[in-house]
């Protein structure tokens, strides 16, 4: 509450997690705040004080550059949190404060429930600093946490229950070498993740891009039966992002819209996941949900190692 700065710091799928919070703070809020990759953060010399808060968020809580960019706020003064799953990691144990995430252990390398339980407990964050802040009442803050507590685990369980009609839209991507992933806004984030989840475990070529900047380069990619996942949970940019789909399809891309259920339609792309119809934060969270599973069933058809795919290890613990 009483920071000039907010910086949240990760790498890979938290940092995913941290940019949700960046933008629900920012609009929630409506204070200023800054995510960045740790990678990043320790080598540019960063403009951070004793009046900064810097968040950190790690599963493991022992990732070795979120750790060096933790011990570097500290050096400098800030306030720091630590977002882990491991009690008493590292990060846990040298941040000034501490929230555990309690995903309960991973066994795969490619984060799946700990990204669900970071995106959910950065929003949590997100609605404290702007009830503290004035910025909400308390009737908005209850709405939001119990759509939290209660409308997710619901939306996730009628999403995992969609898995069949996944598993087709992962027979036609697995074809495939490249993939690309748009959004608009906090859906952005979501196929950012999405995109992440598909190159780790099935070894697709896959990038994530502002749905907005298609036409600033990235259409010259787009071909024939190249997939292009869109989504559009914030009403609001709905149309935009759908209008970004049809430049894609118009090119012969393989198109896959993903949406709340009231308000998408069958013609919006060649496959569609219809969401459960929850607000703009909840419904970006449980979208990937379905990413993970479309990445899952992909890796399957692919015959690569799900659990434990090539060159990448659980926790990162050296540079």
């Amino acid at each position: 509450k009483n920071s000039s700065d907010i910086r949240i710091v990760a790498c890979g799928t938290a940092m995913h997690a941290g940019l949700f919070g960046k933008y629900i703070t920012e609009k929630l809020a409506r204070r200023p705040c800054e995510c960045e990759l740790a990678t990043e953060f320790r080598y540019k010399n960063p403009i951070v004080g004793k009046d900064d808060a810097v968040i950190v968020i790690s599963q493991a809580g022992e990732t070795a550059d979120s750790l060096a960019a933790l011990r570097l706020a500290k050096e400098k003064g800030a306030f720091t949190l630590g977002i882990v799953n491991v009690a008493a990691s590292s990060i846990a144990r040298e941040a000034d404060n501490v929230i555990y995430t309690r995903a309960g252990p991973e066994i795969a390398v490619a984060s799946t429930k700990a990204f669900t339980v970071q995106a959910t407990v950065m929003t949590l964050l997100s609605v404290a600093i702007a009830l503290e802040s004035g910025k909400i009442d308390a009737e908005t803050a209850k709405r939001i946490t119990s759509e939290l507590t209660y409308e997710l685990p619901e939306a996730i369980k009628i999403i995992s229950g969609d898995d069949g009609h996944i598993k087709k839209i992962a027979a036609a991507i697995a074809k495939s070498e490249n993939a690309f992933f748009i959004g608009r806004g906090i859906d952005r984030y979501a196929a950012e993740e999405g995109s992440l989840k598909l190159k780790e475990i099935s070894y697709i070529h896959s990038e994530a891009y502002a749905a907005g900047e298609l036409k600033h380069g990235t259409l010259s990619l787009i071909g024939d039966g190249v997939p292009v996942i869109a989504s559009a949970c914030d009403r609001a940019l709905y149309e935009k992002t759908k209008a970004g789909l049809s430049e894609a399809k118009a090119r012969g891309a393989m198109t896959v819209f993903v949406s709340p259920a009231d308000i998408c339609t069958e013609k919006d792309g060649d496959f569609v996941i219809a969401l459960p119809c929850i607000s703009e934060y909840i419904a970006a969270i449980s979208a990937v949900t379905a990413y993970q599973l479309l990445a899952y069933h992909t890796a399957v058809m692919r015959k690569t190692d799900v659990d434990m795919p090539k060159n990448l290890a659980k926790s990162v613990t050296v540079e």
